[in-house]
């Protein structure tokens, strides 16, 4: 079984190589979620996939501690890992109420920097539910052979395309136009190239140059301002912050929903899966989350000054007028049932069509969307 993880892990791990969703620039922007975090990113920003056989068989040292079955009267302790980042922000509240003894379950949380942190604690069951890049999620059920499930999406686009040049104002302004991005063939990537072909643009339309991170991005907006760079929340705000000549030209995920109108697609950063061994033993905790996840991504939304200052308390970012802008923009939700099926699975449809290792080499089946709690979140 250690051999048969050991090739697990190191299937992954190459997988994360080939892209990333938020996790790159999250990593780095800690955002992509970065790259989405990038990710996806980054947190702010992203991260991707390949693939080795597994077993569906996952070791969890605390499964004999944790109980079988129903959950018992007593709180459930569960382990949540989150990505530095807008998917974390949406977690803030939560976290104060864990720590206040507020809350339900008994939580024990764990903020990294790139996704690839995560994955092999949510793989030897180190982790009950983590929050990474959609498309890690995916990888990851294709490489547990379907040994976890999304439960919400917790984050939707964080890109956007920030310039001096206040006349770009449709992706068909980007012509002869050089933009700056980082993570060639990550998921950022693919959201571009996917807009940009349903603009009617191809690459020798516009200069496309890669950066190594998302600051790297921001620096050269500041040497050049006329030029476009593609970022992630919080690097975004960080970036017009610093530079007054700096806007926002293009919210990629409102140019996603123009293009999905029927589909019910949407643009999706981040994702919330669970062990499905630990949700058939303490479904109830999981459902406790869902609720709890919830109330704190209202809390986040609707108290952004108050918000603020729980993002500087966790250490996602370190100052709270800059967190506090650009909460706005991170689109932290929390989607789940059919709507998270129909707008995660046509997500994932179109970064299959562009690269089917994106997604871990198959899109997942049905099986793959915890809907159990969706009806009673939407009361």
């Amino acid at each position: 079984m250690k051999k048969t993880l050991s090739y697990l892990l190191a299937g992954v791990m190459a997988t994360m190589m080939l892209g990333g969703c938020g996790a790159s620039s999250s990593g780095s922007s800690s955002a992509a979620e970065t790259t989405a975090e990038t990710a996806a990113e980054t947190e702010a920003a992203s991260s991707e996939t390949n693939a080795p056989e597994t077993e569906a068989e996952t070791e969890n040292p605390a499964a004999e501690t944790e109980g079988q079955g129903e959950d018992s009267a007593e709180a459930v302790s569960v382990r949540v890992g989150s990505l530095k980042g807008p998917t974390s922000m949406g977690l803030v509240y939560l976290m104060d109420m864990d720590e206040k003894g507020t809350a339900s379950n008994d939580y024990e949380f764990t903020m990294v920097t790139a996704a690839d942190e995560l994955l092999p604690q949510v793989i030897n069951g180190n982790l009950d539910i983590a929050l990474v890049p959609a498309n890690v999620a995916s990888t990851l059920y294709n490489k547990t052979q379907g040994q976890i499930s999304v439960i919400d999406i917790n984050t939707l686009g964080v890109l956007y395309a920030v310039s001096g040049d206040s006349s770009i104002k449709s992706f068909s302004d980007l012509k002869g136009k050089t933009v700056y991005m980082t993570g060639k063939g990550t998921t950022p990537d693919y959201v571009f190239r996917y807009l940009l072909n349903a603009n009617g643009m191809a690459d020798g339309d516009l200069t496309l140059e890669y950066k190594s991170e998302a600051a790297e991005v921001a620096a050269l907006l500041k040497e050049q301002p006329d030029a476009v760079g593609i970022l992630p929340q919080p690097f975004v705000t960080v970036a017009c912050t610093q530079n007054e000549n700096l806007g926002i030209v293009l919210d990629l995920t409102k140019e996603w929903d123009a293009i999905q109108t029927e589909s019910g697609s949407q643009l999706v950063t981040g994702v919330t899966v669970v062990r499905n061994e630990f949700l058939s033993q303490h479904p109830e905790a999981v459902d406790s989350f869902l609720t709890e996840h919830a109330e704190s991504v209202a809390y986040v939304n609707e108290n952004p000054a108050q918000a603020a200052e729980l993002v500087v308390k966790t250490g996602i970012i370190e100052k709270a007028p800059i967190a506090e802008k650009a909460l706005p923009y991170c689109n932290i939700t929390c989607i789940t049932g059919s709507e998270m099926q129909a707008a995660l699975s046509g997500y994932l449809e179109v970064l299959f069509d562009q690269d089917p290792a994106s997604v871990g080499g198959a899109l997942p089946g049905d099986d793959f969307y915890y809907a159990e709690k969706a009806i009673l979140l939407q009361e």
